[in-house]
C-alpha cells in the first residue's frame, strides 16, 4: 500500500511539543491537519504556535509566503474528538500512561473509518498493549518521532504483535513522503534507539560511580576521543534527568529487570534531589547565571619520547604507529602480543577490559578512539602502584600522546576505561537486537546515527573493530563484574567465532 494521499486529513491528538511538531511536519508536507486536545482551547493555541513557526520558516528562507498561507489554510483546531471522523491517519502524542492511551484509541475507533490508520508516538510503552483492546488492532502502529520533530529526520515505525504488514508499510511510506527517514522495527522495549542506547549512559554513570573520572572528563573523552557529538552527562542534562531515567527504568522493567539494563543509582539520586538538568537550572552541571562549567581533567605538558618499541600488531590502535613516525618519534618493531614499550620501561596497551592492577608495575592502558588521527584527547589509566612507584613511566606515556597532538586525561583504574567499554556494549546490544529480529542491520545503524547522532552505526563499528575484540573486552569485564551485565550476547560470540574461522 502506498503513502496516504496528501489530500487526506492527518489528525494529531495532544498538542504539546511533540504533537505540534508532528502536526507541522504533516502540514508542510501538504496534508490538511486537524489538531485536538482534551484541554479546551489548547488546540487553538497550538494552531497559533504552529502558524508562528511557519512565519519563522519564511524568514529563514525554508518556506515561501504562498506555501505558508496555503499551510495555514489547511490547519484546523477541533473542539470535539468527533471532528476527526474523516481523518486518514490519527497520530496520538499524549501522556505516557497506558490506560489513558487505551481509552483514547477506544474512543477514536468508534469515530473514524475502518481504513483510518491509528498511530502512537509513544517512546516507552508497548504498541501491542496500547492496541490490545481495539476491535481492529491490525491498523495500529507506532510512529515514534524524535524531538524536535520538524528538524530530526528519524521516525521509528513500530509493528505491534497484531499490526498488519499493509498498515506498517503505509505508515513507513507516509513518513518517507513527509521527508523523514523511517526505519522499521518490532515492538520491543525502547524500540531501536532507546533500547540500544542504554549503555551510552549506563557505562558513563558507572565510571563516575566508581570514581574513575568526573562527569566533565567522561564527556570530553567520549566527544574528543570517541567522536560522539555530546557526552552522556551533558546530553542527559539537555534531555532532562527525570525523562532519561524514566526511559531507562521503563526499559529495565520491561526486560524483567535484566542486569543488562540496570539504572544508575547516582542518576536516581539526582532525580530525587530535583536536579533535572537545564530545565531546573542544575543537573550533573550547574546552569545558574554565571556558573562556570567544570573542565575536563587534562594533564600538564610532559617531555616527548625520542623512540618507542612496538611489539606485534596494535589491533584497532595500529594507526598510532604512523602517527608516531609523523611526529618524529623513532619506532622500532619487534614480535610480541601488541603493546608499546617506552624508553623508561613503561608498557602501553590498548585497553582490553582488565584493570591495571592485574598487570606488573609499569603497565599503562590507553583508551579506544574512533579515529586516532582525528582524536584530540586520549585517556590513560594505570594502577595506583604504578603511579606511586613509577611516576616517570606515567609521564613518558603522557608525553607520547601529547607529542601526537592529544590532550591527555589520566583516569582511575577502571576496567574497560570509557570509550572502549561503551562502544563494546553498544555493538553487543545492536547485535542482540539484530539477532532477535528487532530491526534490520541497516535500520539499526541508521537509527543510531540519525536518532542519537552517533559517529558510526554500532554494527558497523563492531565489524570495524572485530567482534573477537569486542567479545574479548566484554568477557574480561564480565570477569571483573560477574553479574551477567557484560556477558557477550550469543550473536556477538557467533561473529567472533566466524572471524576466527576466517583466519584459518
Amino acid at each position: 500500500m502506498t503513502a496516504i494521499d496528501k489530500s487526506r486529513t492527518v489528525a494529531v491528538v495532544g498538542t504539546g511539543t511533540m504533537g505540534q511538531g508532528i502536526a507541522q511536519v504533516a502540514l508542510v508536507a501538504g496534508h490538511p491537519v486537524c489538531l485536538y486536545d482534551a484541554v479546551p482551547g489548547r488546540a487553538a493555541e497550538a494552531a497559533e504556535a504552529i502558524g508562528a513557526r511557519l512565519d519563522r520558516m519564511v524568514d529563514k528562507g525554508r518556506l515561501d509566503a504562498a506555501g505558508r498561507d496555503a499551510a495555514r489554510g489547511r490547519l484546523l483546531a477541533a473542539a470535539e474528538l468527533a471532528e476527526l471522523a474523516d481523518a486518514a491517519l490519527v497520530v496520538e502524542a499524549i501522556l505516557e500512561e497506558l490506560p489513558v492511551k487505551q481509552e483514547l484509541f477506544g474512543a477514536l475507533e468508534k469515530i473514524v473509518a475502518d481504513d483510518c490508520l491509528l498511530a502512537t508516538n509513544t517512546s516507552s510503552l508497548s504498541v501491542t498493549a496500547i492496541a490490545g483492546a481495539l476491535r481492529l488492532p491490525g491498523r495500529f502502529v507506532g510512529l515514534h518521532f524524535f524531538n524536535p520533530a520538524p528538524l530530526l529526520p528519524l521516525v521509528e515505525v513500530v509493528s505491534g504483535f497484531a499490526t498488519e504488514e499493509t498498515a506498517a508499510t503505509r505508515a513507513y511510506e507516509t513518513a518517507k513522503g513527509w521527508g523523514k527517514t523511517p526505519v522499521r522495527c518490532t515492538d520491543t522495549p525502547g524500540f531501536i534507539v532507546n533500547r540500544i542506547a542504554r549503555p551510552f549512559y549506563a557505562e558513563a554513570f558507572a565510571v563516575h560511580e566508581e570514581r574513575g573520572a568526573d562527569p566533565a572528563t567522561v564527556d570530553a573523552v567520549l566527544r574528543e576521543c570517541g567522536g560522539f557529538r555530546m557526552g552522556p552527562f551533558e546530553l542527559t542534562d539537555l534531555i532532562g534527568q527525570d525523562v532519561n531515567e524514566a526511559v531507562t527504568r521503563s526499559v529495565w522493567d520491561s526486560f524483567f529487570r535484566s542486569t543488562k539494563f540496570t539504572p544508575s543509582l547516582a542518576q536516581r539520586r539526582l532525580v530525587e534531589s530535583g536536579r533535572h538538568g537545564r530545565k531546573s537550572g542544575h543537573g550533573w552541571f550547574s546552569y545558574a547565571d554565571g556558573a562556570e562549567r567544570p573542565r575536563a581533567r587534562t594533564e600538564p605538558p610532559a617531555p616527548a619520547p625520542r623512540s618507542v618499541t612496538v611489539h606485534g600488531e596494535l589491533g584497532p590502535a595500529e594507526p598510532l604507529v604512523e602517527l608516531m613516525r609523523r611526529a618524529g618519534i623513532t619506532v622500532l618493531r619487534k614480535p610480541g602480543n601488541g603493546f608499546i614499550t617506552l624508553a623508561g620501561g613503561a608498557q602501553l596497551r590498548l585497553v582490553d577490559g582488565a584493570a591495571s592492577f592485574g598487570y606488573e608495575d609499569g603497565a599503562i592502558s590507553f583508551d579506544l578512539a574512533l579515529d586516532y588521527g582525528k582524536a584530540t584527547r586520549i585517556a590513560l589509566s594505570t594502577s595506583e602502584d604504578t603511579r606511586r612507584s613509577m611516576p616517570g613511566a606515567v609521564q613518558d606515556a603522557i608525553g607520547l600522546f601529547q607529542a601526537l597532538g592529544k590532550d591527555v586525561s589520566l583516569i582511575g583504574d577502571v576496567p574497560g576505561m570509557i570509550v572502549a567499554r561503551t562502544v563494546a556494549m553498544l555493538a553487543d546490544f545492536a547485535v542482540d537486537a539484530l539477532e532477535r529480529g528487532v530491526a534490520s542491520a541497516e535500520d539499526i545503524d541508521t537509527a543510531m546515527r540519525l536518532g542519537v547522532n552517533y559517529p558510526a552505526g554500532p554494527l558497523e563499528w563492531g565489524e570495524r573493530l572485530g567482534f573477537s575484540w569486542v567479545c574479548g573486552l566484554l568477557d574480561t569485564l564480565h570477569d571483573h563484574y560477574p553479574t551477567g551485565r557484560y556477558a557477550p550476547s550469543l550473536g556477538s560470540k557467533r561473529r567472533a567465532f566466524s572471524e576466527g574461522e576466517g583466519d584459518n
